[in-house]
């Protein structure tokens, strides 16, 4: 093990403010990682891979370059089409390939064209590492999220013109999931941590060789507690809104349910807003799911209850976190979201659903509260029963003990220490095996 390539889906921060270049912070466990490189503490030689726009690709003029002890490559892909394979990719990573010679190739994550295209370029299976994030497949199987069907079948101006309805985003899912299974059929080796990343790698290629490791969180998350002494009362967070699959739709019919007993309620939600609709250019920019959440806000009365916060920084999100009474996911899928071992992390009150990978992060009553997929009204329970001040025999009221046992959890779960050592035994146990 002496050359690790890694193939990422995003711009390490450290390379962006080195290329004056925009940047997000949402991998934050990489950036660990890399920062025993630069400390000269890894044991082996890293490549870093990274996709820009085609416009960043040319204001950049340069495709391969170093930055504080790491090689990098820049690529240039078409990342707001990820579900149309680029076989011009594939001579891309040839040529990256050629050049940093690496002995092992770590792919992260199988959502964008550039991992099918990594490995077959690179062709040595038994050399190649993927690790989960999510499975496009599977998340295209449920993308209607219990929509009613005159929403699933709406398709708005904004939908018409960019190919974008909730129909046609299902596909691009669908097609993603195929490129997703060409790749993982074509790698000898995965990360995941969960059961269902496990179950679902083994239903594509039973042959390749799993191994578990967690994933480390932002470094922010790490200091900092949740107390319900300075949080705001009844108020919940929703770390996204923007597509279907997130469930907004069931935080705001859970919410309806609640507000007459809590008059204070207050909804935050992080990410894109696609709610806006008060000028003629927003109405013709809003999607059909978009249309059918401002519906709802009208029809329970909620116009004054959910506050849109925009894109976060890991700060902000933190920020948010820890004012928040409670964090909900309300997703009808998900493998291991990073919002919730985040939140777990502070200690923030966790409500999300029995879906996906879920469990396994949350152990029912204990580090936090999981409800069925869908089910509004017990979705609303499980928030009120949260905001409960009635103390157990133990003295703690619900969300006291919640916000202990995840924070126990957690630092175990995501402990960037042994989760370091855990890679650098799978790197070890990869180059040995072949």
């Amino acid at each position: 093990m002496s050359r690790v390539l890694w193939v990422c889906n995003i711009m390490l921060p450290v390379i962006g403010q080195a290329l004056n270049l925009p940047y997000s912070n949402r991998e934050g466990w990489l950036s660990g990682i890399f920062g025993r490189v630069q400390r000269k503490e890894a044991p082996f030689e890293l490549g870093i891979c990274f996709p820009l726009s085609e416009g960043e690709m040319k204001a950049l003029k340069k495709k391969r370059f170093s930055v504080e002890g790491a090689v990098c490559y820049a690529f240039g892909e078409n990342l707001n089409a990820p579900e149309v394979y680029d076989e011009g990719l594939e001579d891309v990573f040839r040529e990256i390939m050629e050049d940093f010679r690496p002995d092992i190739v770590h792919i992260f994550g199988t959502e964008f064209p550039h991992t099918l295209a990594a490995v077959r370029a690179f062709g040595r299976p038994g050399r190649t590492l993927i690790g989960i994030q999510g499975l496009c497949g599977e998340i295209a199987k449920v993308y209607m999220a219990g929509l009613p069907q005159r929403v699933c079948q709406k398709v708005t101006f904004r939908d018409f013109i960019r190919k974008d309805s909730i129909r046609q985003q299902q596909e691009k899912f669908s097609r993603r999931g195929e490129n997703e299974r060409k790749a993982i059929l074509g790698c000898g080796n995965i990360t995941g941590r969960t059961g269902f990343d496990r179950e679902g790698t083994a239903r594509i290629h039973p042959k390749a060789k799993y191994y578990f490791m967690n994933e480390t969180m932002r470094g922010e998350f790490y200091t900092g507690k949740w107390s319900p002494e300075i949080c705001e009362k009844h108020s919940i967070f929703l770390g996204q809104g923007d597509y279907p699959l997130k469930g907004m739709h069931f935080v705001l019919e859970a919410a309806a349910l609640l507000t007459d007993r809590y008059p204070d309620l207050k909804l935050y939600v992080a990410g894109n807003s696609i709610l806006r609709n008060s000028t003629l250019k927003e109405k013709l920019k809003i999607s059909a799911y978009g249309k059918y959440l401002v519906s709802l806000i009208k029809k329970y009365g909620l116009e004054e209850r959910v506050i849109m916060k925009g894109k976060l920084n890991a700060e902000e999100m933190k920020e948010q976190f820890l004012k928040s009474s409670v964090f909900v996911c309300a997703s009808v899928l998900e493998n291991s979201p990073n919002t919730v071992g985040e939140a777990q992390l502070l200690g923030v009150p966790v409500v999300a659903s029995r879906t996906g990978g879920i469990p396994d992060m949350i152990k029912d009553g204990i580090s936090g509260l999981l409800f069925s997929v869908g089910d509004v009204k017990g979705l609303a329970d499980r928030i009120e029963a949260v905001w409960s001040e009635k103390a157990d025999k133990d003295g703690l009221c619900l969300s006291r003990r919640l916000c202990e046992g995840e924070r126990k959890r957690a630092r175990i779960a995501h402990d960037g220490e042994q989760n370091y050592l855990r890679l650098l035994e799978i790197y070890r146990e990869i180059g040995e095996s072949v």
